[in-house]
């Protein structure tokens, strides 16, 4: 019997090492029921590790690790997760239809075949051997073996890596079907512009910790900085003084002003009459991520929204 009021995803302080690199260090994370969450982290973070962690892949050093209130490995078994590699998992010599076919076997309820050939566009590849198939085919491919299924979970780690930008539009076009059916999403990217437009909620993961949980804007309101720009004309160096400041650079004839509370920003310039060509440039998803990972002023930024 289903757990109603347990989350799709539990981890309670988990740690995983190799050797001497902590690569999960104390990980304590939930995530509800029908959300979709993207998981950020520079190379070697530890987002991998997190992802095998959390579907029984390995086992933890320390900590507790449950999907949907049971031990990830029933949870699998069960039929209640689908995965999808960022590379491997194919086997070769059968066609694409033969292999989902098989997948499909091992779950109690899968979706119809077609319609897991639509929602991953293979549908014009059924028969195509899996080892003659394209880079972004045989992601599509991946994709396709992670629903076949029909699971509550489905986690994806880089699921547009090898996808131009029709084919990444599309992608989660399908995704948003899914989602829009009640199934938790979990999904690794670089693309910081699929994390901003495509999650409820993000989490990054840096040298193995869990440093900023939150949606988009929250993160970005918190950490990064408002860019105010203006023209200036001689000496510039007392505009670092002004309100909410954290960061001058000078280009040209015009002034970055990187600030932490923009409006008193820009009534100081108003005051001081130097509001001349005024832009003011929102942060966005990128410098928020860069100002995570980054060693200068990490703790106080990240405790607001962990």
């Amino acid at each position: 019997m289903r757990n109603i009021e347990s989350p799709a995803v539990l981890l309670s302080s988990v740690t995983k090492s190799f050797g001497p690199v902590r690569a999960v260090d104390g990980v304590t994370l939930a995530i509800p029921r029908g959300q979709t969450i993207a998981l950020l982290g520079p190379n070697g973070a530890g987002k991998s590790t997190t992802i095998g962690l959390l579907l029984g892949l390995l086992p933890p050093d320390s900590g507790q690790a449950s999907l949907f209130g049971h031990d990830p490995g029933q949870a699998v078994r069960r039929g209640r997760v689908g995965a999808m590699p960022q590379e491997g998992g194919l086997v070769e010599r059968v066609t694409v239809r033969e292999l989902l076919t098989f997948v499909a076997g091992t779950y109690p309820a899968p979706l119809p075949l077609d319609r897991v050939l639509e929602l991953a566009q293979l549908t014009g590849l059924r028969d195509r051997r899996v080892d003659k198939l394209s880079g972004g085919q045989a992601q599509r491919v991946r994709f396709a073996t992670a629903i076949v299924g029909n699971p509550d979970l489905i986690v994806l780690d880089e699921p547009t890596a090898a996808l131009d930008v029709a084919a990444r539009r599309e992608f989660w076009d399908g995704m948003h079907g899914l989602a829009s059916q009640g199934k938790t999403i979990l999904f690794s990217t670089h693309y910081l512009d699929e994390a901003d437009e495509r999650s409820d909620r993000i989490i990054v993961i840096d040298r193995g910790r869990l440093i900023a949980d939150g949606t988009s804007d929250e993160i970005k309101r918190v950490v990064a900085l408002t860019t105010v720009s203006v023209t200036v004309a001689g000496e510039a160096a007392w505009l670092a003084a002004l309100p909410g400041v954290r960061h001058l650079e000078i280009r040209g004839d015009r002034a970055h002003l990187r600030s932490a509370d923009p409006d008193a920003t820009v009534l100081a310039l108003a005051r001081a009459g130097a509001v001349r060509n005024l832009e003011v440039a929102p942060a966005d998803l990128e410098d928020a991520f860069v100002a995570l990972t980054t060693k200068t002023n990490l703790t106080t930024k990240t405790k607001e929204i962990v």
